[in-house]
């Protein structure tokens, strides 16, 4: 699929266009064009053939001879040229947090800032800190967003590493017909579901490893071999990540999965309790002497050493092998747990679907209800709707559920905390939704404590959502400090979000387990812009398991009744 590839374009487009002052619409439509390949699950290639371009979401007609430009020549001669006008070095700074397209402009235009290198040498030498609009404390920021970008560079965001391990393990099970393939699956930190991989470990049982391995090595998403051996293959992918998949006999598997999913700090607690008794475990089975005792399955390796079967989630050395011991692990949130989704945005303002596509969409996963909550007023950068046009959507709402009685809408919306403290609505205005997000979209170094906290305290808000503001390999996130927000939140009532979206995971693993010890209750959602997106929601399942969330944690785990009973619900 070329849809990753074409995004990319997309989005390195809108970064060039916006360095160079561009209209904010034309940038924004490269953005959301870029959003919605990278979520789609179709290939553009195959909607090409089929002459459906233009039905993509945000895709109009221009952009739609990009795309099939793209796939006809694997270029697009007029973005290559736009892009050949500025360095690429200096559209990297972009990546930077606290560092923005003005910024960066004004930099390179004053101070002649080509590369990471010239920046670092103008916030040293202070003569950025005397540019116009700059000042010691942005500079700082800046430099703060630089370590940050180097600390976090190579690092690949959860949502992009799972669907590349996916995509190999469906096309090997394609292409080893003949061969002796049972289980595979990914391990390390993919399996722990932590936010962000290194490289990419996938684990196949077989007894054909040679065979398998050669299949491997020259599957069409292959860009390059690095290694090629009997038991073991590593490959760079398109996109340029690194794959490493080993070959294990079957005898092996179950050791091998569990030493190979880690983590070390696991691991070494292992190792320890299998000393003690007078046992050894390693990649290929529990030991005793030499005899071995276990390691087909993973199960039979943590019976052997007296524990039950630890969640990879969990396997953190954060408490689950005192837990296991005392047989207290707990029964963590599945998916088939999760009833609705109560975050996702629809056409009305800068979501790609009608109300009635993404209902649909929420539906066919199973879904009892959905929460449509738009953008307010003074998002204008994403449609936000006016007090006029939200009434109008929650009376489309309601018409909608009164046909539907199997399936619930719930009228919502994503209110903008303002950068004095209110909320982006007056309270006639929520009064009459169901369920409100309140949410911090500007002035990230405005008082975002106080703004959240006040938030919380308002009696009409149901949930905050994405409270750090951070974005994975991005931006580091708002300058809040989110233990008095979740103190706030704990003692109102008011739900967190995980946010499931990919680039957000927000709450994180470490600050939603601190936020369950406090009482919080928490609400997954997607975030979503378009029905493909609603699939994210695993991504927040993994926070959520990581953080030893159960469903009677989460609001979207209970039935309308329920929550309206605990009271995050009013209307319906």
């Amino acid at each position: 699929m070329k849809n990753k590839a074409i995004a990319e374009l997309f989005d390195r487009m809108a970064d060039v266009l916006e360095f160079q002052g561009e209209n904010v619409f034309k940038v924004n439509a490269y953005r959301k064009a870029a959003r919605v390949l990278k979520d789609m699950q179709e290939d553009v290639a195959q909607l090409l053939q089929e002459n459906r371009l233009k039905d993509i979401p945000g895709i109009g007609e221009a952009l739609a001879k990009k795309i099939e430009e793209y796939l006809t020549t694997g270029h697009i001669a007029k973005i290559d040229e736009t892009i050949s006008t500025v360095p690429s070095a200096l559209i990297e700074l972009l990546r930077i947090p606290n560092l923005g397209p003005k910024t960066l402009a004004l930099a390179h235009k004053s101070l002649g800032v080509l590369n990471l290198e010239d920046l670092k040498a103008v916030i040293a030498d202070g003569r950025l800190a005397k540019l116009p609009g700059m000042g010691e404390k942005k500079v700082e920021n800046i430099r703060k967003g630089i370590e940050w970008i180097e600390q976090h560079t190579g690092r690949i965001p959860l949502g992009e590493a799972l669907p590349i391990a996916e995509g190999i393990i469906e096309e090997l099970k394609k292409r080893a017909k003949g061969i002796d393939l049972g289980r595979i699956t990914p391990a390390g930190s993919l399996r722990r579901m932590s936010e962000t991989i290194g490289d990419i470990d996938l684990l196949a049982e077989t007894h054909q490893g040679k065979k398998l391995i050669e299949i491997f090595c020259h599957l069409p998403m292959v860009t390059q071999i690095l290694a090629q051996g009997e038991t073991k293959g590593s490959v760079i992918v398109e996109g340029g990540r690194q794959v490493d998949l080993r070959a294990i006999p079957k005898e092996s598997f179950g050791a091998a999965l569990q030493y190979f999913t880690g983590s070390k700090a696991h691991n070494v607690r292992i190792r320890e309790i299998a000393k003690n008794l007078g046992l050894k475990v390693n990649e290929y089975g529990v030991f005793r002497e030499e005899e071995k005792l276990a390691g087909e399955n993973e199960e039979e390796i943590y019976t052997l050493l007296g524990l039950p079967w630890i969640p990879p989630e969990l396997r953190e050395d954060r408490g689950e092998i005192e837990s296991a011991l005392a047989h207290t692990l707990p029964e963590l949130v599945k998916p088939e747990d999760i009833l609705g989704d109560i975050h996702v945005h629809t056409n009305w303002s800068d979501g790609s679907a009608s109300i009635e596509e993404m209902a649909i969409a929420g539906e066919r996963l199973g879904y009892r209800y959905l929460a449509i909550c738009d953008h307010s007023q003074s998002a204008g950068y994403a449609g936000g709707l006016s007090p006029e046009k939200l009434l109008v959507q929650i009376q489309e709402i309601r018409k909608w559920n009164q046909t539907h009685p199997t399936f619930t809408l719930l009228a919502g919306s994503e209110v903008d905390i303002r950068t004095d403290g209110m909320l982006d609505y007056p309270d006639e205005i929520l009064s009459q939704l169901d369920f409100v997000i309140a949410s911090v979209h500007s002035g990230f170094s405005q008082r975002v404590t106080e703004r959240l906290m006040t938030a919380a305290k308002h009696p009409l808000v149901t949930l905050l959502a994405h409270p750090t503001g951070r974005l994975i390999g991005k931006r580091e996130g708002y300058d809040v400090d989110i233990d008095q927000v979740m103190k706030a939140c704990a003692e109102t009532g008011t739900a967190l979000e995980i946010n499931a979206y990919f680039e957000r995971l927000d709450l994180n693993d470490l600050l939603a387990r601190k936020a369950k010890e406090l009482g919080i209750v928490f609400a997954i959602g997607t975030d979503a812009h378009h029905p493909d997106q609603l699939g994210m929601m695993r991504f927040g399942l993994g926070v959520a398991r990581r953080a030893w969330l159960q469903k009677n944690h989460i609001l979207n785990c209970m039935d309308l009744t329920k929550i309206k009973v605990r009271k995050f619900l009013r209307n319906p």
